[in-house]
């Protein structure tokens, strides 16, 4: 059955995302192999983006070249260690060396993910996916509201990349989601690529789930690459990958969401087989086209 889909939003209206301190441009992770390169060259990119715990030493090259870069940039500074959804109290030390860090360099955004990665004094080197239900809805919120507070900033939520559901789970992930900003006023960091991977792996239409996500929330847009595996029964299973271009699938997605938030800032992913810049900049310049398009007024007929 045909899932009904929202219209289009006006292209001149303003959306949380032009508010949000980043250009509603293209931007590029920033990666170490790229540090000399960027700064003899200083290439024409919205911003870049950092993980946060590369970042948790005083000083030596990262810093060196992140000073320097920032000068000539915008930054999203991109955490993925908080386990936001995790059972076990936030690590204070962490928030600690977070505030620091975004104390040192001003970014324009910051986000983390709606996963866990921690259980008493283990840390898996993973985001795992949460159930969605009202415990867990209960102690995301709280868990963001003490990151907001220690911050003193507002915090972009990442919707997940999931390969399994909780039989326990009473909510959709969009109804989670979409109660989490209503109830903390923090914003989306919307992953195209997660939305198009979770939805053919469990079965669901991708434009009725980006449709169902507050997007006047959305502050920041990821698009990615994934690889294409098979489950045991043989049906298709995405992995987020990071580590292939952006799929026509995902493009045709992110023209579709587009279309309702308007222009927003958008990273393109790539944290393995990293390509020369050169590739990076040339994806960056098909999601720069495509942001362009939405920034024109609309023409009357």
């Amino acid at each position: 059955m045909m899932t009904a889909r929202s219209e289009p939003r006006p292209r001149n209206a303003t959306t949380a995302a032009q508010a949000a301190g980043l250009p509603p441009r293209a931007g590029v992770g920033l990666k170490p192999g790229h540090f000399r390169q960027i700064v003899e060259t200083t290439p024409d990119l919205g911003f870049f983006e950092i993980h946060a715990e590369n970042y948790m030493v005083d000083g030596g090259p990262f810093h060196h070249y992140l000073t320097r870069i920032r000068a000539h940039y915008p930054l999203s500074i991109h955490g993925v260690g908080l386990s936001i959804g995790g059972e076990s109290p936030l690590d204070t030390a962490h928030l600690d060396r977070l505030a620091r860090l975004l104390e040192r360099y001003a970014p324009q955004s910051f986000s983390e993910h709606l996963a866990w990665s921690s259980h008493g004094d283990v840390f898996l080197n993973d985001l795992l996916p949460v159930a969605y239900t009202p415990p867990t809805l209960q102690r995301v919120c709280d868990h963001i509201d003490q990151v907001q507070a220690h911050l003193k900033r507002r915090m972009l939520l990442e919707n997940p990349a999931t390969y399994l559901e909780f039989s326990t789970a009473s909510m959709a992930e969009t109804e989670f989601i979409g109660e989490v900003v209503r109830r903390t006023g923090c914003g989306l960091l919307l992953d195209v690529n997660n939305v198009y991977v979770s939805c053919i792996n469990h079965g669901r239409d991708p434009h009725a789930t980006i449709d169902a996500l507050p997007l006047a929330a959305v502050g920041e847009i990821h698009l990615a690459g994934f690889a294409r595996e098979h489950d045991a029964k043989g049906d298709p299973l995405l992995i987020d990958s990071h580590s292939t271009a952006v799929a026509q699938a995902v493009w045709d997605l992110y023209e579709y969401t587009l279309d309702r938030v308007g222009p927003a800032p958008t990273l393109i992913e790539r944290d393995s087989d990293i390509p020369a810049f050169e590739v990076l900049l040339d994806e960056a310049g098909h999601a720069e086209q495509r942001l362009r398009v939405h920034h024109a007024p609309a023409v009357d007929a």
